[in-house]
């Protein structure tokens, strides 16, 4: 290769003539600049070197439909800073292009050069991922990105939702809007069966949370735990998230970990406005739920796939907020259990030998439902600086559209006093329906009637030979 810097007379391969006195700062520009040079020359070398290693394995893989789509995955994925070693080799030929000499067009050519080869590494890395199952718990690199196993922690506000988990075929549900938003960051390497997903909570249709956890294998910078800045999961998740669905902290884990099983506790709240309910008797009430019991008679029972119906709560808890409406005051329960049951609701029945069938009664409504907290041992969920300056930003512009909409119906309601109100007949009014009794209404039946149900059905549905 020909150098040539400075001018155009006496000029040679490899050597420099110019009959104008060069300075000491310009003799140290010129040996940094055939530095970066040499450097870069190397370089080449070793991708022209590695091209044709991976030219021939890539011949032998045939996986020609995955190629095209981890092209755009690893393209979008050197977008979030993942391939920092070839950003680094682009900078590189940007600032030695910056500078006004004649060797612009071999930076050129290696920049060309090392573009195709970028596209070769990025086919491979498919084949890779293709050929390599790895199972749970290990760390995976391969030659141009790794995987990390982690907690993610998020907040939703459930209203819209057919709740958490996706498996009820109804959409949408936050569990499908997390994947869909990991599969277009390509931040989920694979495919979700094999990232080992759990979830700690199930919450129901209408169920927000602040506190809801999931773990999995997700796309990483490949650097060691406090040794390199990792990924930023909750920005890159947060951009093409859902305005309902935010992640708010993330945490590496051991292979070992379980969102689902390594959970010590979880916090649920319910809000409920006051009205003319007695909150003395509430508050003796709630303390006999406080242990392990069977709740089967506090829930949507599901036969079929649920058969152990004992919960153990730690805590039962009822307080006010500071919070009114209409001089009504708003007020929390706050229950701490190892888990709960489907469509969990207060009530008094226990003694299931006593009410064996549960009676029929109305559940309480799903939107006042949080999940406010899951504990684990030993997993501290961080959020940098920027990730949460925007997501207290985000939640309070979402704060002020409700209390706007809150001030628009509190106006709805003051023009109501506008209208007058036409004069009825007492016998015309609809009667308010009495009080009944739980132990005095129809029961559903109970756990092993419904057993007993599905196994006829079964039995009725299998062919005769």
């Amino acid at each position: 290769m020909t150098t040539n810097i400075g001018c155009d007379c006496g000029r040679s391969q490899g050597t420099l003539y110019c009959p104008v006195e060069v300075s000491s700062t310009e003799k140290n520009l010129l040996a940094e600049l055939r530095y970066q040079l040499n450097s870069l020359m190397m370089r080449l070398e070793e991708l022209q070197r590695e091209n044709d290693r991976l030219m021939s394995r890539i011949s032998k893989c045939q996986c020609s439909e995955a190629k095209e789509e981890e092209h755009v995955a690893f393209s979008s994925a050197k977008s979030e800073g993942i391939c920092q070693s070839m950003q680094q080799d682009s900078e590189l030929s940007i600032s030695e292009a910056n500078i006004n000499t004649s060797h612009s067009n071999d930076q050129s050519e290696v920049s060309s050069k090392e573009h195709k080869h970028s596209v070769h590494v990025e086919t491979l890395s498919n084949c890779l991922s293709v050929e390599q199952a790895k199972p749970p718990g290990q760390y995976i690199a391969t030659h141009e990105y790794a995987r990390r196993y982690v907690a993610l922690k998020i907040t939703y506000f459930g209203q819209r939702f057919h709740g958490f988990a996706s498996e009820a075929q109804m959409e949408p549900t936050v569990e499908s809007e997390i994947f869909k938003a990991l599969e277009r960051t390509k931040l989920l390497i694979g495919t979700r069966k094999n990232s080992h997903y759990s979830r700690c909570g199930r919450t129901d249709k209408g169920v927000s949370a602040t506190g809801q956890v999931i773990s999995l294998y997700l796309r990483s910078n490949g650097k060691e735990i406090g040794r390199g800045e990792e990924i930023n999961y909750a920005m890159v998740l947060n951009r093409v998230l859902p305005k309902d669905i935010r992640v708010v902290g993330s945490a590496p884990i051991s292979s070992e970990f379980s969102a689902r099983f390594s959970c010590l506790r979880r916090e649920y709240m319910y809000f409920f406005w006051r009205g003319t309910m007695d909150i003395s008797v509430m508050q003796k009430a709630s303390q006999k739920f406080i242990g392990e019991h069977d709740f089967r008679n506090f829930c949507k029972m599901d036969a079929l796939n649920v058969h152990n119906y004992r919960r153990h709560i730690t805590e039962f808890a009822i307080s006010p907020c500071n919070k009114w409406s209409n001089d009504d005051n708003l007020w929390a329960i706050t229950i701490k259990g190892s888990a709960f049951l489907w469509h969990q609701i207060i009530d008094f029945l226990l003694d299931i030998n006593k009410a064996p069938r549960k009676p029929q009664y109305n559940m309480a409504p799903e939107l006042p439902l949080m999940l406010h907290c899951c504990e684990f041992q030993d997993v501290n969920f961080i959020c940098s600086p920027d990730a949460r300056r925007n997501l207290q930003e985000h939640f309070t512009n979402e704060l002020r559209n409700y209390l706007l909409q809150a001030a628009i119906m509190e106006e709805a309601l003051h023009c109501l006093q506008t209208i007058g109100v036409e004069e009825t007949s007492m016998e015309h009014r609809k009667k308010k329906k009495g009080h009944i009794s739980l132990m005095l209404r129809p029961t559903e039946p109970s756990y092993e009637e419904r057993r007993a149900k599905w196994a006829m059905k079964a039995a009725y549905s299998r062919p005769n030979f």
